[in-house]
């Protein structure tokens, strides 16, 4: 398999998205009809919403703010000490340090389930998801869905999956066997460019279909179309 995923550089359990109008669909779908006029070459295009749950990201802040939390009270306890006398009415309680470890514990918690409830929140979650998680993300789910849907499922094992996922800003190019022993993924550049630039500026069905007129210039130089090749793959824009 090869991939290109440049944009700046470039558990199949998603819900049916529309993100991409019937006029992206039709754009697209007519694409890839034209592009494998001239290719042996199977092209096959999916855009989802996001490629990842990212909850680790939740429970990495949760616990971190839950951290931060007991190294202030154990930096400036009097301060925290101040605040439940106010809160309890004591003007000058005494706690045990078994009472103190109760204390900064519940504290410690209590940071920790706020956190993680705030970051149930899905577009705050994905704000703090690291950029190398995000690529590592769509990479790991292009390739499960290339594995599902298109590696080895043509005769000369020329299929190539283009997968877009709009909320991380992200795509890949996934291709087959025979595809990857002739062509470096640097060659998917102008695709990448052209998939990612368009989408970013709201017209991802552009993007799409022009990444897609890109890729099946390469095929037709490597795999041109031979008599009697079938259409093994759909043609049509698949939504996650």
């Amino acid at each position: 398999m090869a991939a290109a995923a440049r944009p700046g550089d470039g558990d199949m359990k998603f819900r049916k998205t529309n993100h991409m109008s019937a006029d992206d669909h039709a754009l697209v779908s007519t694409a890839v009809g034209d592009a494998e006029k001239t290719t042996d070459g199977e092209i096959v295009t999916i855009v989802a919403d996001v490629s990842d749950d990212y909850r680790e990201t939740a429970y990495v802040w949760a616990s971190l703010s839950s951290l931060i939390v007991l190294a202030l009270f154990a930096l400036f306890p009097e301060f925290y000490m101040s605040k439940i006398a106010w809160l309890t009415g004591e003007w000058n309680p005494v706690f045990s340090n078994g009472e103190y470890l109760a204390i900064a514990g519940t504290l410690a918690l209590l940071k920790w389930l706020g956190v993680w409830l705030i970051l149930h929140w899905q577009p705050i979650r994905l704000f703090l998801t690291l950029p190398f998680k995000k690529k590592r993300a769509v990479r790991l789910r292009a390739i499960d869905l290339f594995k599902v849907g298109t590696e080895s499922r043509t005769i000369g094992r020329t299929g190539i999956l283009v997968y877009l996922s709009l909320k991380e800003h992200r795509a890949e190019i996934v291709a087959d066997e025979a595809i990857v022993s002739k062509v470096s993924g640097e060659v998917w550049g102008d695709a990448m460019l052209a998939l990612v630039g368009h989408t970013r500026a709201g017209h991802p069905g552009k993007g799409m279909a022009e990444a897609v007129e890109q890729i099946g210039i390469v095929l037709s130089e490597h795999f041109p179309k031979s008599d009697g090749n079938p259409n093994e793959l759909p043609d049509r824009l698949i939504e996650l």
